[in-house]
């Protein structure tokens, strides 16, 4: 008797070798199981899916034997390979390549007897930290919201503007499962690493630190697979983690958090292109979990799902808890529009910002601001004969840093130093165009050089974007520095812009927010609306401190357009009502959440191969069934569609059915495999489809 057991590994991108490779054994081996198999000429990494029995015999297949079973390792339950399953096949992704991806990578080069070696050391008979008394008093609304909670089965919505408390209705729904359910685990998820730490601090104040343990991108190796063994073993309690976090091992997963659920962070850009927030979803219904989404800007495929029943309308799957106030007498910022129609040409900070924005230093208050892009100027132009900083590599421009004095591609890193002349006519007087972060930093510092603080020392500020907090640590040093009362300006990119709880802030400006309402894509304006309404959410946020100092939050916008019904909406902080012009307009043009989406990418060594391929992939879906009910829109260049000599083009889907589309997309794929071997497909690099796209 011996034993075929089918394997998850990660085969190669479009290798089309089918989702499980089989191995021969002597013995059965458990389904989720980590194993150790041949593969090609290496040896590597697999997870265990099915154990078949077979009679040998002369008609049986020669296996490859399976090298090793790391059974020290309690096998993968069968809700987390049921959660796998359903990513790699509704976003169209090898389910090795899905599985392998969710496992800290550390573990794929360790052997068996390494791995037994290093769980032996992990092991502690320490109990977890227990739950400290919760001495914050909550709202009627926090009291309200957490008693529907535990009331009604979910999903939630937990729409709560900014400053109303919604991490301490997290940290109270946690804290009574834990008490209710002595072994349950709970899953907390952010968009972004750099909110990781300061939720952290107060996860483990509340819960002991034994309890707690993080999972993100900027953990090296051994930390992750330190978590992420004691998330899979059950001595973590509380898992705190970005979008990767949706897949780990929780064997007694009982709720789940996703703050600022609205965040495109929670949406994978490269490889498998998955939303950590729909799959958390779907895992809460199949792990029979809690599952909270947490926003004062929802995205509108989650509002539409927790519309109220009305009429004919049966209503959302969600269930909406509404927090519209901040705690305490804090009152959200009064929003102030400033018509940069009426200001002089080439003004940056209009004087009435300017003043705002002194009278706050003289008081000691702290001010930010807020431009999202980075660098010194995103061009560097001759005005002689019109050469602009291009990238040689993509079709965009490389960005002046005048930091360290480069011209950087930040789409493909290319970096050169800044030429001392025009390289094309030698002209000497080339000048940087447009404004970014550090020309701002640069300006703000000019204009109050003269001015001090109210302990007569100089004016400080800071800049906090992805180049400032490049170094191990920048970004806490700097966080701190605002947090200490060091600093006095705060500008940077949108990395300020949410989640942080900055206390003495009373005002911040948006400085040129007017690109994202005409582009191209029909989610910037949700998604400028988010980013502004999130701006103005670190103002004022602690109301004894803004009473003190007889100041008021603010909130100033620089644009060209105040009279745009988004400024209106933000002007008055009312999302419902931007949300339902946003779901109407949807609505008429057929759009999501009213339809479904995927895209077909193609990247190429050239434009005419790319759209050739998408071409003919577009004619292939007619044969398949369903089709007829899917539009498929003509291949077009990406926005920016060359990156690193790489030409990319795409081809939308549209289907009114989300099922309809699945199947579409699940009958292509061998159809697209084919094509690779055609003379159309010959010269495509890769291709990808792009299920629920967050940009187009």
């Amino acid at each position: 008797m011996s034993w075929r057991i089918d394997v998850a590994v990660q085969t190669p991108a479009h290798s089309a070798l089918g989702d499980v490779l089989s191995y021969a054994s002597g013995v059965r081996v458990t389904p989720g199981a980590l194993v150790r198999v041949p593969l090609g000429r290496r040896e590597v990494l697999g997870v265990a899916w099915a154990a078949h029995q077979e009679d040998a015999g002369p008609a049986a297949v020669e296996l490859k034997p399976i090298g090793a079973v790391l059974d020290a390792l309690a096998p993968l339950d069968e809700a987390w390979r049921d959660l796998v399953a359903f990513a790699a096949r509704y976003y169209q992704r090898s389910l090795g390549e899905i599985a392998l991806a969710a496992l800290p990578p550390q573990l794929r080069d360790l052997s068996a007897v390494q791995l037994a070696r290093r769980l032996k050391r992990k092991r502690s008979d320490s109990p977890p930290g227990g739950v400290s008394p919760c001495a914050v008093a909550l709202s009627a609304e926090q009291t309200e919201a957490l008693s529907r909670f535990e009331a009604e089965a979910g999903p939630f919505l937990l729409f709560g503007s900014t400053g109303s408390g919604k991490t301490e209705v997290y940290l109270r729904a946690v804290a009574a499962l834990l008490a209710r359910e002595p072994q349950a685990q709970a899953l907390v998820m952010v968009p972004e690493i750099n909110l990781t730490p300061q939720l952290e601090a107060r996860f483990k104040e509340r819960f002991g630190a034994d309890s707690v343990v993080s999972l993100h991108s900027g953990m090296t190796n051994p930390q992750r697979l330190a978590s992420w063994l004691a998330a899979h073993s059950g001595a973590a309690r509380i898992v705190l983690g970005t979008r990767m976090a949706v897949f780990a091992s929780m064997p007694a997963l009982r709720l789940i958090v996703v703050d600022e659920e609205h965040d495109p962070s929670y949406k994978q850009q490269e490889g498998a292109r998955y939303s950590a927030r729909d799959l958390a979803v779907w895992r809460g219904r199949r792990e029979s979990a809690k599952v909270i989404l947490g926003s004062a800007t929802p995205s509108l495929e989650s509002w539409h799902q927790s519309r109220p029943a009305a009429g004919d309308d049966a209503g959302g799957r969600y269930v909406r808890l509404s927090m519209p106030s901040r705690i305490g007498t804090g009152a959200l910022p009064r929003v102030r529009l400033v018509d940069m129609n009426l200001q002089p040409p080439k003004t940056v900070l209009s004087a009435a910002l300017l003043d705002a924005i002194g009278q706050r230093i003289a008081r000691g208050e702290q001010s930010m601001v807020f431009l999202n892009r980075r660098g010194y100027a995103p061009v560097l132009a001759c005005a002689d004969c019109g050469w602009k900083s291009e990238c040689p590599h993509c079709s965009a421009y490389r960005v002046f840093h005048k930091i360290d004095r480069t011209l950087r591609c930040h789409h493909c890193g290319f970096t050169e130093r800044v030429p001392r002349a025009c390289p094309e006519c030698g002209n000497l007087d080339i000048a940087p165009v447009g404004r970014g972060t550090e020309r701002l930093e640069e300006h703000l510092g000019e204009l109050f050089a003269a001015v001090r603080r109210p302990d007569g020392s100089a004016v400080r500020i800071a800049r906090i974007d992805a180049d400032s907090t490049r170094k191990q640590g920048a970004l806490e040093s700097q966080l701190a520095a605002v947090h200490s009362g060091e600093v006095d300006v705060l500008v940077g990119t949108q990395m300020i812009a949410k989640g942080h709880d900055f206390r003495r802030i009373t005002l911040v400006a948006a400085i040129n927010p007017d690109g994202a309402l005409f582009s191209g894509d029909f989610r910037a304006p949700e998604r400028l609306f988010s980013l502004l309404m999130q701006s103005a959410g670190r103002a004022g946020r602690d109301a004894a401190y803004v009473s003190a100092q007889g100041a008021t939050a603010e909130m100033w916008i620089q644009t060209h357009h105040p009279q745009h019904p988004l400024f209106v909406a933000l002007k008055r902080h009312d999302y419902p009502a931007f949300a339902q012009g946003e779901l109407e307009d949807r609505a008429a043009a057929g759009m999501p959440p009213f339809a479904f989406q995927a895209l077909l990418r193609a990247d190429a060594r050239t434009q005419e191969v790319a759209q050739a391929f998408l071409g003919a992939a577009n004619a292939a879906a007619d044969a398949l069934a369903g089709s007829d009910q899917v539009t498929r829109y003509p291949a077009v260049p990406l926005a920016i569609q060359r990156v690193a000599n790489v030409e990319r083009a795409q081809m939308l889907l549209e289907s009114a059915s989300r099922a309809v589309l699945q199947r579409v997309l699940a009958g292509w794929q061998p159809l697209l495999h084919e094509l690779r071997r055609t003379p159309e497909g010959k010269g495509v690099i890769r291709w990808l489809v792009d299920v629920d796209p967050h940009s187009i």
